[in-house]
């Protein structure tokens, strides 16, 4: 609280909230407030850490009966001579300053600032177990904030169609085979299923562990200079869904046994799907 004059600030204007504003307001205005400019949701911004230690120094103040009522008069007195400040005429403003002049030096101001310091050294000295509380809520939700579960990415629902030109006799399948889509698209990253058309010439499906490696491979291969290829999604999904960490691997989840029976069961129905496609065209 040291860099911080409390007394030439209005810590009721500061959290947004009024002058008879209850222990319950000032402790929700606390907590709104101190969300939004804590040093972990602003690590761009270098004052974050003051300005959230600020807070803290606000709520110690606000939250102490005695506090209060000591800033609560030097805040009245403060507004009452701007009131009257205001009110004089050009004429009478510089014999007004002259008076309030002596004024600071009288004892009722000198008593009313006293006061509020002494108070202040008091919080400083013992401490104030509301504001500790108050901090470690704020800290709980933004733990709960950051632990929220991510969707996971179901490469099932969001499969990519790969095209390129190829006749229907052509033996080299336009230049393309298996490992060299592999190749080209296992660069995005891990690839849950690729499979060609066993019967369509030019075409294969292809699924990624997720989302980003899907959506690279969407919008930055071209394959091939002389035969480009052309994905596109089956079923697109929402434009700003949220993915597993890569971080995350599938042996998290399920055994590596079971990771390989479940990928060769989906192979043989993007297969089934494939062959279904390439008879009704």
């Amino acid at each position: 609280m040291e860099d911080l004059k409390i007394e030439e600030l209005d810590l009721y204007e500061l959290l947004e909230i009024e002058i008879d504003s209850s222990i319950t307001d000032i402790k929700k205005a606390y907590r709104k407030k101190a969300l939004q400019c804590h040093p972990d949701k602003n690590p761009d911004d270098p004052n974050a850490s003051r300005k959230f230690h600020e807070l803290s120094k606000v709520l110690e103040v606000l939250s102490d009966v005695a506090a209060r009522a000591a800033y609560d008069k030097v805040l009245k007195g403060k507004k009452e001579a701007a009131l009257r400040h205001k009110q004089l005429d050009s004429k009478r403003r510089k014999l007004k300053e002259e008076l309030e002049s002596r004024e600071r030096q009288g004892l009722d101001k000198k008593n009313a600032d006293q006061l509020l310091k002494e108070e202040i050294e008091r919080l400083r000295k013992e401490g104030s177990r509301l504001v500790e509380e108050e901090i470690e809520y704020v800290k709980c939700q933004l733990r709960k904030e950051q632990s929220v579960e991510p969707e996971q990415w179901e490469s099932s629902k969001f499969r990519i169609k790969i095209k390129w030109e190829a006749s229907k006799y052509d033996a080299e399948n336009g230049g393309y085979n298996q490992d060299m889509l592999n190749r080209f698209l296992s660069k995005y990253g891990d690839i849950q299923v690729l499979v060609m058309s066993p019967k369509k010439k030019g075409s294969a499906l292809v699924e990624f562990k997720e989302e980003k490696s899907a959506r690279m491979a969407l919008d930055l291969e071209t394959g091939l200079s002389s035969n480009p290829l052309k994905l596109e999604w089956i079923n697109r999904p929402p434009k700003y869904s949220r993915t597993a960490s890569s971080l995350i691997k599938d042996s998290d989840y399920e055994s590596v046994t079971l990771t390989k029976l479940r990928q060769a069961e989906e192979r043989k129905r993007l297969i089934e799907q494939m062959m279904a496609e390439d008879a009704d065209t």
